[in-house]
């Protein structure tokens, strides 16, 4: 049928056609915006679809229209493109990102294994000198994770900025084998932290803007296995080169753990290079097919570009949006309260020496809970994203986590303590990559909001880690029921905070049901063709 003149028609209150009393004034509510740029619409040539609904809500968005190359796919083939990108994607971004941060996390807890090997007795430290070496590197951590974020989202080039982070932190941790005495370990520790931070918010931040928000959960538990591989690792390779290498050029064995893992780390860096991507606008081995594909599965998934070009993300914006939305205030505590209960893996090689055996058989006892919380944070996070759920895999795992911290303090006895010790690091970890996710889920635009927020909660909670390595003292084991009360009443209290986002996201949710509109969100008929503009924006749960 013919499409009524524009001006002569819009949209009324009802979604009926009405006519309006004056034809010269400009038509409101029919907006188009072309992939690339926004062109006013020919009224000759406005097709129904086209039209949105009149509003008087200024935020309201345009509807967007998928690129040629996306638009003209039969939806078969576009399945079949797109799980084939996907798979492009994984294969070039994930393993080396999983690499990275094993290095990264294995330089930065490499001094816990260190004790064992040698480290406090050679350079004469107290229980309390330790201690301090092992937060101080968290200050560093801290100062540095939002500014760093935003510079990542400003320039827009992972590729290069994060293997140049990645050479000076391991440059950094290989210096830590020429420690003499306590104020040099210190200023090592404060800057390997200082540099270090750049890299998990970064690659959270980076996850995020390749993959839909249905995608996310099982990446970030990917990436987040890199850790959790190099506690197992860590046991290890400090077992084999206290074993073997303790005393070779007269060094003692800890120096040498630092050497060695740092000059990988510097190698592993240089490979980075060659094979990270940027973004999906500005990587340069997709197709013009895939990269208008992956820009707009990612909008098509919230309505709204996830690239504002440099000149619209500045950092103070992007820090203004996440402060002053209670969403992120509330997963600050959460995700503090995951980290402040999983700081045990801080001196985890500690913990496990107070079972009574030797250095070396107590690195090998810290490998199977390592282990273990893989499979259990794999899993989890598939099903979390299999099922699109996230609240009862973020809690129910810290269950577990609050009766292994009481069994922990509650016996001295060596089975029940180390079955504890076997369910502390998956209780924690298990639900903690799903609320990894959730922050990009529950935050997910503009993209300098999100990177502020993600570097700001990773900031915060990792501040746990200053104060808690002094919960550890030597003389404190091997209950350490300090530690162990404090861990289990910070696994409730993230139960809680879990508990009052899902009330916060159910409640956004029914507004939106209602067509109401939300800060951060797209409403039903606001969004975007497709699955978007047919269920519109919802928060993940």
């Amino acid at each position: 049928m013919s499409t009524p003149h524009p001006a002569m028609t819009s949209y009324g209150p009802g979604g009926l056609w009405r006519k309006k009393k004056n034809k010269d004034k400009s038509v409101e509510g029919v907006q188009r915006a072309s992939y690339n740029s926004e062109q006013k619409p020919d009224p000759e040539h406005i097709s129904e679809t086209s039209i949105e609904p009149v509003t008087s809500n200024p935020l309201a968005r345009r509807r967007r229209e998928a690129p040629p190359l996306v638009r003209d796919l039969a939806p078969e083939e576009r399945a079949r493109l797109e799980k084939a990108l996907v798979a492009k994607i994984d294969f070039r971004l994930l393993p080396m990102l999983i690499i990275m941060y094993l290095m990264n996390y294995l330089d930065r807890n490499n001094i816990a294994a260190a004790r064992l090997a040698g480290l406090e007795d050679e350079l004469g430290l107290s229980s309390t000198q330790y201690l301090t070496a092992v937060s101080i590197l968290f200050v560093g951590y801290i100062l540095m994770q939002v500014p760093s974020n935003l510079f990542l989202n400003k320039i827009g080039k992972p590729a290069i900025y994060l293997p140049i982070v990645m050479i000076i932190w391991g440059t950094i941790s290989a210096a830590t084998a020429a420690a003499q005495t306590f104020g040099g370990l210190i200023a090592i520790r404060f800057f390997l932290g200082f540099v270090e931070a750049a890299y998990f918010p970064g690659c959270l931040f980076f996850l995020s803007s390749w993959y839909t928000r249905k995608e996310l959960g099982f990446r970030t538990a990917v990436l987040y296995s890199g850790s959790l591989a190099s506690g197992a690792f860590s046991g290890l390779i400090t077992a084999g080169i206290t074993g073997n290498l303790d005393g070779k050029r007269g060094l003692r064995a800890w120096r040498w753990l630092f050497i060695i893992e740092g000059v990988i780390t510097i190698f592993i860096a240089f490979i980075a290079f060659f094979i990270l991507p940027n973004f999906p606008r500005t990587t340069s081995w997709l197709t013009e097919n895939e990269r208008q594909l992956a820009i707009w599965r990612l909008d098509e998934d919230i309505g709204e570009d996830d690239w504002k070009g440099a000149e619209e993300q500045t950092f103070l914006h992007g820090f203004k949006l996440a402060f002053s939305d209670l969403k992120m205030w509330v997963l600050m505590v959460l995700v503090f309260c995951f980290v402040a209960s999983g700081t045990v893996t801080n001196l985890f090689p500690t913990v496990v020496k107070t079972l009574g055996y030797s250095n070396i058989v107590s690195l090998l006892l810290t490998v199977p809970p390592y282990v273990l919380g893989v499979i259990t944070t794999f899993c989890n996070s598939w099903h979390a994203d299999k099922t699109g759920e996230r609240y009862f895999h973020v809690s129910l795992p810290l269950y577990f986590a609050v009766a292994a911290f009481i069994i922990a303090a509650a016996t001295t006895k060596t089975a029940p303590r180390y079955v504890a010790m076997m369910l502390m690091i998956p209780g924690v970890y298990t639900g903690y990559v799903v609320a990894l996710a959730w922050i990009s889920n529950t935050l997910p635009r503009p993209p300098a909001k999100r990177a502020a927020a993600l570097a700001a909660i990773n900031a915060v909670s990792n501040s746990s880690s200053i104060y808690a390595s002094y919960m550890y003292p030597e003389s404190a084991g091997p209950r350490y029921i300090v530690a162990m009360s404090v861990n289990c009443v910070t696994s409730f209290i993230a139960i809680c905070a879990a508990t009052v986002l899902r009330f916060i996201l159910v409640d956004l949710n029914k507004k939106l049901d209602r067509g109401e509109v939300v800060e951060g969100a797209v409403a039903v008929g606001e969004a975007i063709p497709g699955e978007a503009a047919r269920k519109g924006f919802r928060f993940v749960l």
